[in-house]
């Protein structure tokens, strides 16, 4: 009797969400997450009734709950406890290792076009740079690293505050870390053309990255180190480059997805998905960039030197992260290919913290960055190093894209 009711109950959960979901003026847009989620409820089923009836109480709690605004503060707690749990690194320290990333193709934008880090944003509250649609959200520290939760609604939707509707360029990138627990929704990025008419969609859950288009859908499978339970309790760098029409979608090391043909030109965005209390959607570090710059010869050739915001490093330290392998590589290439050049890299930072610390810190990226290309196979002697700190800005310090402009790495020629 206990399996029939089971079985009963969530035959009714599903129908009731296809309902809800009818209604919905975005439904087209929506049915592939959608699928997805009440796919990994019957792959749970088949797993099992008691994963069939853990997932049927998610889903109930989700449908049924109305949530009191005077109670956020408590259940934002429950829901940040929840994650706390298992995460106990920072983001930069569960990647693998930069040696991995030598075949990594990604190459973030170097014209900073949206940066928030959630740093300056209070716990408990939402982030200032954001704007809520639908559902809840709030800004809360994940193994003391500030990120932003959705903590309600199916679908929860949250939008960078932009002072243009249309924002993207044909060549950008979309950069974001995420921590998933167990039964979590993970997040959905709806890209909108001009009119925001219509929309193709990039999901990114524990196993697979999904694109769904005007008029197809394509998915990517994790390999096997990232997959599943794998995936799960711990943080990933997520990456979406797209390019004249082209689309690739990228997980830590591995690109997971491309879509030669998106046959839609995206103009803004927004992040969706669906919100649970005891599992959040968690995101940080979410970083926008136009990618249409001179190549690294030209740069340095036109110019003499070569800018980029596509090395990054753990906050307040001289830790590259291991994305920014792919800059590097170009960098090691360059050099291989002109064996006459030497190059300074100059490291800058914005303008927080002390002016002492500030310079100690970007002699110390500065350093990093050596270190890292000679690993390449480099010469040492072709390479110096030099820290200026915040003390040559090419952006304002007073905004969070400003600061992302201003903490750089260059590479100049002698």
């Amino acid at each position: 009797m206990k399996s029939i009711l089971i079985i009963s109950v969530f035959c009714f959960a599903v129908l009731q969400l296809t309902f809800a979901q009818a209604s919905d003026p975005n439904q087209v847009a929506k049915d592939a997450a959608t699928n997805h989620a009440n796919n990994d409820m019957n792959n749970a089923a088949d797993n099992g009734l008691n994963k069939a009836e853990n997932s049927i109480k998610g889903l109930f709690k989700k449908k049924n709950k109305k949530q009191d605004q005077k109670n956020d503060s408590a259940q934002t707690k429950t829901a940040t406890s929840q994650v706390a749990a298992t995460s106990t690194d920072a983001p930069a320290n569960t990647a693998p290792d930069i040696k991995s990333y030598q075949n990594y193709d990604f190459r973030a934008g170097d014209k900073i076009i949206f940066e928030d880090n959630f740093a300056t944003d209070q716990d408990g509250e939402f982030p200032a740079h954001w704007d809520l649609n639908k559902g809840q959200a709030v800004v809360n520290k994940i193994a003391g690293i500030p990120s932003f939760l959705l903590t309600e609604g199916n679908y929860c939707q949250v939008v960078p505050r932009m002072t243009s509707k249309s924002y993207l360029t044909d060549n950008f990138s979309i950069e974001y870390d995420t921590y998933m627990t167990g039964g979590a929704f993970g997040l959905i990025v709806y890209l909108y053309n001009e009119d925001n008419s219509d929309n193709m969609t990039v999901h990114v859950n524990s196993s697979e990255a999904t694109w769904g288009g005007p008029k197809k859908t394509l998915s990517g499978s994790f390999p096997s180190a990232i997959n599943g339970e794998s995936y799960l309790n711990k943080w990933h760098h997520i990456a979406i480059a797209y390019k004249n029409d082209q689309l690739k979608v990228y997980v830590d090391q591995y690109r997971i997805l491309t879509v030669p043909h998106c046959d839609f030109k995206p103009a803004n965005f927004d992040c969706e998905g669906i919100g649970d209390q005891d599992h959040p959607i968690v995101f940080t570090n979410f970083k926008v960039a136009d990618g249409a710059q001179m190549n690294m010869l030209d740069a340095i050739m036109t110019t003499g030197k070569f800018i980029t915001h596509g090395i990054n490093f753990d906050v307040n330290k001289a830790v590259i992260k291991p994305e920014s392998m792919g800059v590097i590589s170009d960098v090691v290439k360059y050099l291989q290919a002109h064996p006459e050049l030497k190059l300074e890299i100059d490291g800058h930072t914005d303008s927080d913290g002390s002016a002492d610390l500030n310079m100690k810190l970007s002699q110390q990226r500065a350093d990093a960055v050596k270190t890292a290309i000679v690993s390449g196979g480099i010469d040492a002697s072709r390479l110096t190093t030099k820290g200026f700190g915040a003390s040559k800005p090419i952006g304002k310090n007073d905004t969070p894209e400003g600061k992302a402009t201003n903490r750089r790495v260059e590479f100049v020629k002698l």
